[in-house]
């Protein structure tokens, strides 16, 4: 009985310990991107799995929401596709200044623009 044991315990070990490194963070990602796409509103800034970049306009239903990602262009996309969702009530963070260098360019500004302007 206790060789029968012996030999089965390092396979309990080796399952214990992959639910731990593998299972429950993938579960917790999962929970967390539920929650994030759940809480998405209008207004919210909004990237898909594909890269698209763009602000929401309208929330269809409980799977489908509508970006602007362009002036006067809108598309609609399932919920479940949106990767990051960066909300309009969030916060600047408070150091963002400071991590700017000499050679940092403000947001609002087009070197192209530059090039042409009389």
């Amino acid at each position: 009985m206790d060789q029968g044991l012996a030999q089965l315990l390092p396979l309990v070990l080796i399952g214990v310990v992959f639910y731990f490194l593998l299972i429950r963070p993938q579960q917790k990602r999962a929970k967390a991107h539920r929650e994030m796409i759940g809480a998405v509103r209008r207004g919210d800034s909004v990237v898909t799995a594909g890269g698209i970049m763009g602000k929401v306009t309208k929330v269809r239903d409980d799977n489908v929401v509508q970006i602007e990602i362009a002036p006067e262009v809108r598309i609609d996309v399932v919920k479940s596709t949106l990767a990051d969702v960066k909300s309009k009530t969030e916060p600047v963070a408070a150091g963002a200044d400071e991590n700017k260098t000499e050679g940092d360019k403000p947001e609002g500004e087009n070197p192209v623009k530059k090039l042409f302007k009389k």
